[in-house]
């Protein structure tokens, strides 16, 4: 007994170490306090407590990270296709898991309940770890139904029973749950007791002590499992050490065992102070009750070894300690609650009994109720992280994707831009080159057509009448006439030609776009520009009502070998050679001027002079002409009498006469011949004269004014191709900013998921450090 002592205030000590101590030393209630409070700073269910502690606030960190994830995936834009509605659901879904597992974790505590007959002392057993009188108790069956004792904060107990919320004097618990009350409650009916925890150290510790009726007073065993015993981490069976264990009692626990897998049962041998008034008993009864207790827990029930259920069968007295405990409340020494003999070793089987079962509710808390929470938790930030990581696997595949349309529309857009410049220099070539062709093969047939004007003209049949109104509508009629005509004329020749040239270069101008041009859209835009209802056609603008408007006719009879005419033939010829000689000399005076130096030819040279030393000049015998002609033709009558007198001497009157006879023929001749016809035909003959010299006046005109409407069709058809090529490179600039912007959203949220991913990886690493350090160490 002494070794047993020895080992029990070893154990109460906690350094393992065998102290020497005897009983009566324990007698000073400072010296059982210091002891006491040793015990209770290395208590084992702190361990449950930091725990609980450690859990909570790894499941915060869950819950904050949860939030944070579930706002994220939420404020996901749909159009990026990276997470579906299922993924939405379920990341909402581990919101409320994780506040429900919070809600558990804060309710969480070590549970012990307390079982056996009748009167066997379950409250007395309660009360003395409680270190006050609680729960009824006393002879008979006193309780009636469930008391569950619980630790509150503040400094007030009260009571609360089953389907109420209304909280009672703990007073009344002595009227509720006593089976000698008038008060009927159900035997599966629960009771709650909260009790302040500043006054026990075990409801600090966030132990919850469940007592119970008698299991010999109901059939409803399997009820009061399944209500209250399934959460229980610790059942104490409290037997009457002064009789055996009954088949109640075994019974209760076999239902137990079948129910839970293994539960942590200990054998509480209350009312051991009746073995003291038979001494030479003690030890003999004290080994029959162990080997019994010891077969029922690993023979029958099996839910430990050998050793490990002879370390959980104790021999006590609940009432005794109680009594001792309350004495040490007052101050007196705990000896004075004895009962009997040997009262300091069973205060000593208690107290090993106190110790072991918190060891065992510390661990059994922690791996029943932590495990499952960090095992989920771990299961939630796994699912979590794989989610995520898919998403981001998903978010990386599209940012590749961007990536590589950013590339290509990079790429399309330089390659536009630079063909672009290509195809712009190139038309500009191709333009200048067919207005230069244009003019050429315009102005060529425009002055073939000249040369055929004449014809043109004699194909106007149109009555002629020398009335000036009549002659005036002739006129308007001929200038419409060869306007048509000469129209038609260049229509005929270069409409067709050109038109079909304009157009290949508006085909090759829409080919060369199409190539640059992506959309279809756009596409259609082009063919829609270089579509036309009708070919293009050249407007050729001569406008012969205005040139010809200052054509003036002669139609006056003129007799072609008159003197006049004579006079007009000569001074026609005379200033045809004088022209062909001022150009002669022209170029020959050039030819003298490049030979001579630059000092020969100041106006002080004597080379100046040496035209003036051979005669008269061209200037002096052009006046000359110009006077004698002049004096001729307005003394016609005298000079006539002059070469008529000078005739008749030289030659005769009979050759004159004749000569006069047949030049009077010839002149009755044509005047006879002045009809309407030939003034018609000297009218368009002047008529042609004059046009011809008005239209060469604007061939170069004309020809500029056909070509720019060519330069204006082919600049205005690139133009509206270059404002389509412009319209896409304008959406492929916008397609390629709303890309950028997608790129730098999807850069975003793969950082975003990267972090979360981490911060799963860190929650899970979390678990497992605080399953390393408490339930694989329980």
């Amino acid at each position: 007994m002494a070794a047993y002592l020895n080992r029990t205030i070893s154990m109460v000590t906690g350094n393992g170490s065998t102290t020497p101590y005897d009983a009566n030393a324990l007698t000073d209630s400072t010296t059982r306090r210091t002891l006491q409070n040793a015990g209770h700073d290395k208590s084992p269910l702190q361990i449950f407590v930091r725990a609980k502690k450690k859990i909570n606030d790894i499941y915060t960190e869950i819950e904050e990270y949860v939030t944070e994830t579930t706002q994220f995936i939420n404020g996901l834009p749909q159009d990026l296709e990276i997470i579906d509605k299922a993924e939405y659901e379920l990341f909402k879904s581990y919101v409320q898991k994780v506040i429900a597992i919070r809600e558990v974790l804060a309710r969480d505590h070590m549970k012990v309940a307390f079982f056996g007959r009748t009167s066997n002392g379950k409250s007395s057993v309660i009360n003395a770890m409680l270190r006050e009188k609680i729960l009824p108790s006393g002879i008979g069956h006193t309780t009636n139904c469930f008391c569950q004792v619980e630790g509150i904060d503040g400094q007030e107990a009260y009571l609360v029973k089953e389907g109420s919320d209304e909280k009672l004097n703990v007073v009344s618990i002595k009227q509720l749950a006593n089976a000698l009350s008038q008060e009927k409650l159900s035997e599966s009916s629960l009771v709650r007791i909260f009790w302040p925890r500043e006054r026990c150290s075990l409801l600090r510790d966030d132990v919850v002590f469940m007592d119970s009726p008698g299991v010999d007073v109901s059939p409803n065993l399997d009820d009061w499992i399944d209500n209250h015993c399934l959460n229980a981490d610790v059942f104490v069976l409290v037997l009457n050490a002064e009789s055996t264990m009954t088949l109640a009692e075994k019974s209760f626990f076999h239902t137990v065992s079948q129910k839970l897998s293994k539960p942590n049962i200990f054998v509480l041998n209350n009312r051991w102070d009746a073995s003291a008034s038979e001494p030479e008993f003690q030890e003999s009864v004290r080994a029959q009750h162990q080997e019994r207790c010891v077969d029922f827990l690993v023979k029958e029930l099996k839910v430990s070894s050998e050793k490990e259920a002879s370390e959980r069968v104790f021999f006590v007295s609940a009432r005794e300690v109680l009594q001792a405990r309350l004495q040490e409340a007052e101050g007196n020494p705990a000896h004075a609650g004895a009962i009997a003999e040997g009262f300091q070793n069973r205060y000593f089987e208690f107290q090993d009994f106190e110790r072991k079962f918190e060891e065992c509710i510390s661990k059994s808390g922690i791996k029943t109720k932590f495990e499952q929470h960090s095992s989920r938790g771990k299961n939630i930030a796994g699912d979590m992280r794989l989610m995520l990581e898919n998403i981001h696997e998903r978010a990386t595949v599209l940012r590749n994707n961007k990536m590589e349309q950013k590339k290509v529309l990079t790429d399309r857009i330089q390659n536009t831009e630079n063909q672009l410049m290509l195809v712009t220099r190139e038309m500009k070539m191709k333009i200048h080159s067919m207005v230069e062709e244009v003019e050429q093969k315009v102005s060529k047939a425009l002055n073939e057509e000249i040369w055929r004007l004449g014809v043109l003209v004699d194909e106007f049949n149109m009555p002629f009448h020398t009335e000036p109104l009549v002659l005036n509508i002739y006129k308007k009629e001929i200038n419409s006439h060869v306007e048509q005509g000469l129209g038609s004329n260049l229509r005929a020749r270069l409409s067709l030609a050109l038109a079909m040239n304009v157009e290949t270069a508006q085909r090759d101008m829409t080919e060369r776009m199409h190539a640059l041009v992506p959309s279809d859209k756009l596409v259609h835009q082009t063919k829609q520009i270089t579509s036309r209802s009708q070919p293009f056609e050249m407007l050729y603008s001569l406008n012969c009502q205005n040139l010809c408007a200052d054509f003036q006719e002669d139609l006056e009879f003129k007799f072609s070998w008159g003197i006049t005419a004579m006079i007009q033939r000569f001074t026609g010829k005379v200033r045809g050679n004088r022209k062909q000689a001022a150009l002669t000399h022209n170029r020959q005076s050039s030819n003298v001027q490049n030979i001579l130096s630059p000092a020969s030819t100041e106006p002080d040279s004597p080379m100046c002079l040496v035209p003036a030393q051979h005669g008269i000049t061209q200037e002096q015998l052009s006046m000359i002409s110009k006077f004698a002609f002049a004096s001729i033709g307005s003394q016609g009558t005298v000079g006539g009498l002059l070469v008529a007198g000078f005739l008749l001497k030289t030659i005769g009157w009979r050759v004159l006469v004749g000569v006069g006879a047949l030049y009077g023929c010839v002149y009755l001749y044509e005047r006879l011949c002045w009809t309407n016809t030939a003034k018609e035909k000297a009218f368009k003959n002047q008529y042609v004269r004059h046009a011809t010299k008005k239209l060469k006046m604007i061939v170069d005109l004309t020809s500029a004014n056909c070509s720019h409407q060519v330069q204006q069709e082919l600049s205005s058809t690139f133009a509206r191709l270059c404002r389509v090529v412009d319209t896409a490179t304008t959406e492929m600039n916008d397609e390629l900013k709303q890309i950028e912007g997608s790129l730098g959203v999807l850069e975003s949220h793969q950082k975003q998921l990267k972090l979360l991913k981490n911060k799963a990886n860190y929650i899970i690493n979390e678990l497992e450090i605080f399953e390393n350090n408490y339930i694989k160490a329980a």
